[in-house]
């Protein structure tokens, strides 16, 4: 069993009990894998932060479309982030749904490494 502090040190707290509950039965090849892929997919909370913040000053909604939530994205772009209020909330909100999005990226990357290798 890989040990995920060394495969993917920058996770923290709840990202990294869910990626080690999906790793522990894969090989260390195979975790090594998943790191790689998991690695280049995710989303670091402080880029969601930085966006979301970007949200009061330049354009709203870049947050939304970086998470995938395109159509969030466009209501938040023609509706000025429904006039700031959905901002603040994801301001507040944003390790959540970065959490979110990680946790279906880690499934599906753990879904591929698995298959890939079998």
């Amino acid at each position: 069993m890989a040990n995920i502090l060394q495969l993917m040190p920058y996770l923290e707290g709840n990202e990294m009990i869910f990626v080690q509950g999906l790793i522990k039965d894969m090989s260390d090849n195979q975790a090594m894998l998943f790191a790689n892929a998991y690695g280049a997919r995710r989303k670091d909370p402080q880029t969601i932060l930085l966006t979301t913040c970007l949200g009061f000053i330049i354009i709203a909604g870049i947050q939304r479309f970086l998470l995938g939530h395109i159509g969030m994205g466009l209501l938040y772009i023609f509706t000025g982030g429904l006039c700031l209020i959905g901002t603040i909330v994801d301001l507040v909100n944003y390790k959540k749904l970065t959490f979110e999005y990680n946790q279906k990226v880690a499934q599906e990357v753990a879904i591929m490494t698995k298959g890939a290798s079998s």
